[in-house]
């Protein structure tokens, strides 16, 4: 195979400025990824120039990213951290990394925070850890949220034979790939159509004035990583007045993405102001937060609630068209934010609850936790757990990167995992393979005081990112 060789000039096509970040990405890239296809290099260069602080800390990508970012330093105040922070507790604690608890440990010590919770699907990220939980008083953290706001779960359940997806593969196959579309940068060539678009925080904030052309075009489409739309079967063994569906089996679609290029933006601008107000040590300082109170925080929340109601439709644009290929309505359609912030009560006063990469499972709340490409996941009802501040995990969670499952999981294991368990895969990498994630069944004994099973959901022809 022959090794990348890259241009400085396509380099700067991607919008890349002038000087040296150029040459430095075009040595990093070369040196590292020597033998990856350059379109997936592009690509990663790509989502490095719209959210450089996303790989800020990365041991290899951060040498790129800390060209992009801003130099000059923050004049705002500087905080000190609680010299003891907050209790949290932590459920599954087996299966939580040293990383992710620090974090945690670290996000308690903030002067604004009131309580806290780790996940048993937490993982190391930036801000809180992935599977973190953290209340705050009147303040909002941008990356306590993350960078992909209101990224969620979306199922509709079909009254259908789940053994259709069998018989019928190829028409399913056919339909999902023309429902979808999947990438990082990737947009539809005409605008979609959505009451969401024509809310007023377009016109009345500054900074999203000028995403709303790239959000039309975006709107319907899904995300990579671990991003998601797949056919699978739902199966339901009692019947749950919540949930309103009898005991049988039925044909499911589900999917898992969040807010887009939109979100990002959003993450990424109002981050850059929270960190210049308030300085925080160097390893939480991505956890800079606004105040409810002051002009930049209230707007970071209106556009963070838009985000999540424009995640929300981008899940049902893709629901929309599947049932119309399909030609049958869905007889139920859940879904739930895993990625944002709510304004809740807990201990008789009003707080903000982050949730980033954990479920909302309040009092008789449905949720949808996955599993991977080949290990069902669990639809749920929430049993409103003070001790978890009312939430449960996102998913299975990562136990490996995902640069350390392409060095060590082969094609082959991907592909013996597939038929094993009889999943159709469009798209999709090695380092999505389900080898790289943990136990979804392990996740879930460790959290049954947080929520009651409802039902699973069985994937069976997923369709991801190329």
């Amino acid at each position: 195979m022959a090794k990348l060789k890259l241009k400085s000039k396509n380099i700067r096509s991607l919008g890349y400025p002038e000087g040296p970040v150029i040459s430095i990405a075009m040595n990093v890239m070369e040196k590292n990824y020597k033998f990856e296809k350059e379109d997936n290099v592009m690509n990663l260069l790509r989502e490095i120039l719209a959210s450089p602080m996303e790989y800020e800390n990365d041991a290899v990508l951060g040498l790129i990213a800390q060209q992009l970012l801003p130099k000059k330093a923050p004049e705002g105040m500087e905080i000190f951290l609680n010299k003891t922070g907050v209790a949290f507790n932590v459920f599954g604690n087996e299966h939580v990394g040293p990383e992710a608890m620090n974090q945690m440990y670290q996000a308690a010590k903030l002067p604004v925070a009131t309580a806290g919770a780790l996940m048993p699907d937490a993982h190391s990220g930036y801000g809180l850890p992935i599977g973190g939980v953290l209340a705050v008083d009147n303040a909002v953290i941008p990356y306590g949220v993350g960078l992909d706001i209101g990224c969620r779960m979306h199922l509709s359940v079909f009254d259908i034979d789940p053994k259709d997806l069998l018989q019928k593969e190829a028409f399913f196959v056919r339909e999902l790939k023309a429902a979808t579309l999947f990438g990082g940068g990737r947009q539809f060539d005409r605008a979609a159509s959505h009451e969401v678009l024509e809310r007023s925080e377009f016109e009345d904030i500054a900074l999203l004035r000028g995403l709303r052309h790239r959000a039309a075009r975006q709107l319907g489409s899904s995300g990579s990583g671990n991003h998601f739309v797949e056919f699978g079967q739902v199966q339901i063994d009692s019947e749950d007045p919540v949930l309103g569906l009898k005991p049988g089996k039925y044909l499911g679609l589900l999917s898992h993405s969040g807010s887009r290029s939109l979100g990002a933006a959003i993450a990424n601008h109002y981050t850059r102001i929270a960190r210049a107000k308030r300085r925080l040590p160097g390893e939480v300082n991505h956890l800079a937060w606004l105040d409810l109170d002051e002009q930049e925080g209230m707007e970071y929340w209106l556009a963070m609630n838009l985000a999540g109601d424009y995640a929300e439709a981008c899940h049902e644009l893709i629901h929309d068209k599947l049932a119309k290929a399909i030609g049958r309505k869905p007889i139920r359609r859940a879904g739930n934010h895993h990625n944002f912030a709510w304004k809740e009560q807990h201990d008789g006063r009003e707080v903000i609850v982050h949730r980033k990469g954990a479920t909302p499972a309040g009092t008789n709340v449905l949720g949808i936790i996955p599993g991977s490409m080949t290990a069902s996941g669990y639809i749920v009802k929430g049993k409103g757990e003070p001790a978890s501040l009312s939430s449960a995990s996102h998913g299975a969670g990562r136990k490996m990167s995902r640069s350390a499952a392409s060095a060590s999981i082969s094609e082959d294991r991907l592909n013996a995992a597939l038929e094993a368990h009889g999943v159709r895969l469009i798209g999709g990498g090695l380092d999505e393979a389900p080898q790289a994630y943990k136990d979804i069944e392990e996740v879930m004994k460790s959290q049954k005081q947080l929520v009651e099973v409802l039902g699973l959901f069985t994937p069976k022809i997923v369709r991801m990112a190329d």
